[in-house]
């Protein structure tokens, strides 16, 4: 008996071994989806339901279709999908959990429902994105019901990034989750926020009858404007230290009827050279025009966070096809830095020291080097090549102060 428990066991440490064997051998699959935005606008006390408004990007390279689940114990109705860089509506079908393990999503759950998108082109290569927008009316009395005269929004989110507007009519009572509260022109106020933990928030409001006018806030310089909602964000790749040199790229999303440009101001005492952009709904490449002091004035660009334009002023500006109504573009601009004061080599000791203003900052350290101090809170992981990779996400609408220090990792 006990030979033959040490061959049971013996055979299943070795199906074990083969099977992380294979596990680790195997391609690790592209994300689905990035940049996931919701907006739930609860709708008549006492239905149980809410409309869903979700903004998402398919990053898988290659994809011709996106799938949406629908949560378990929610009904849904009233579906609509659109294309929002021409605006144009998708095609899309109610399938099943195993249609959809076959039709282009391996990792669906046999269980679950979903919404399939077909997209408009498949996702170009090298980082190119199809950016959609998802409504739908859920129906789910668990999650949105009346307790006495209050309303009650009871719901875990796994999407970073939310929204939820009250009714008409209704005043926030309770929010558990740090949230902007905002109040928006038709009066009804809308409860915001950024999730910047691993985990999902388990959101829980509650609402009470109240009227308030919709008459516009005194206050001005758009510090109420929707943290969540904005689109900018930026990665830095750092090269060796004694260089003072990062590569960067930094993405946003222009939806301006109209516009044709997008200008990067250089910020003072750094360098810009090497600016490419693209356009990342369609892979294209967007030229860009590197302009100092006289040139800017000439080129009649202002405002932007120019202020007075001198000399050493420095902008890049890259030029695109004027947007159609209802159309927009997401634009990935890269640019190589020098700047000596805030990024250098301190004895052994790699030292970037640089305000973050985005809500969604990340940097790369470079290759051999790992990171000894941070004065803000930051989140580590590993890129493939095994570079550390920093992530310093701010839900709030201020500055982050990267203060960080790295040493080489020594030979062993």
């Amino acid at each position: 008996m006990r030979n033959i428990g040490a061959l049971v066991v013996g055979l299943a440490l070795m199906a074990s071994g083969a099977q992380a064997q294979a596990q680790a051998q195997a391609p690790r699959r592209q994300p689905q989806e990035a940049n996931g935005y919701t907006r739930y606008e609860l709708l008549a006390p006492g239905s149980g339901k809410f409309r869903i408004i979700y903004d998402i990007t398919a990053v898988r390279p290659g994809a011709t279709a996106f799938f949406n689940p629908i949560r378990k114990g929610s009904v849904a109705s009233d579906e609509s999908v659109t294309d929002l860089a021409t605006g144009k509506p998708l095609k899309f079908a109610q399938v099943s959990g195993e249609s959809a393990k076959t039709t282009g999503l391996p990792e669906a759950d046999p269980a679950s429902d979903y919404i399939r998108v077909e997209l408009a082109h498949p996702v170009p290569a090298g980082g190119g994105e199809q950016r959609i927008l998802i409504e739908k009316t859920y129906e789910d009395a668990k999650s949105y019901h009346v307790d006495g005269q209050d309303l009650v929004f009871d719901r875990g989110l796994g999407i970073k990034k939310n929204a939820v507007v009250l009714p008409k009519g209704y005043v926030l009572e309770t929010c558990n989750y740090p949230s902007q509260v905002t109040q928006e022109a038709d009066g009804r106020i809308r409860i915001s926020f950024y999730n910047i933990t691993p985990g999902e928030a388990p959101l829980k409001l509650r609402a009470r009858p109240g009227v308030v006018s919709a008459t516009p806030t005194s206050v001005k310089g758009g510090k109420f404007a929707e943290r969540a909602k904005q689109t900018r964000d930026i990665v830095y790749f750092l090269q060796p230290p004694e260089t003072h040199a990062f590569d960067l790229y930094h993405d946003y999303t222009e939806e301006q009827a109209g516009e044709s440009r997008y200008i990067n101001v250089v910020r003072t005492g750094s360098v810009a050279t090497n600016p490419s952009a693209k356009n990342l709904d369609t892979g294209e490449a967007i030229p860009a025009v590197h302009l100092k002091g006289d040139q800017i004035t000439k080129a009649g660009i202002s405002g932007h966070g120019l202020g007075k334009i001198t000399p050493d002023t420095e902008v890049v500006v890259f030029n695109f096809k004027p947007l159609e109504p209802g159309h927009s573009i997401r634009l990935r601009m890269s640019e190589t830095y020098t700047d000596p004061d805030r990024y250098k080599l301190v004895g052994d000791e790699l030292v970037f020291d640089r305000t973050f203003g985005r809500a969604e900052n990340a940097v790369v350290l470079p290759k051999g080097w790992e990171l000894t101090n941070s004065s803000a809170p930051v989140t580590v992981s590993r890129t493939e090549d095994g570079r550390v990779r920093l992530d310093f996400n701010n839900a709030r609408p201020d500055e982050v102060e990267a203060l960080f220090t790295a040493k080489r990792v020594a030979a062993q």
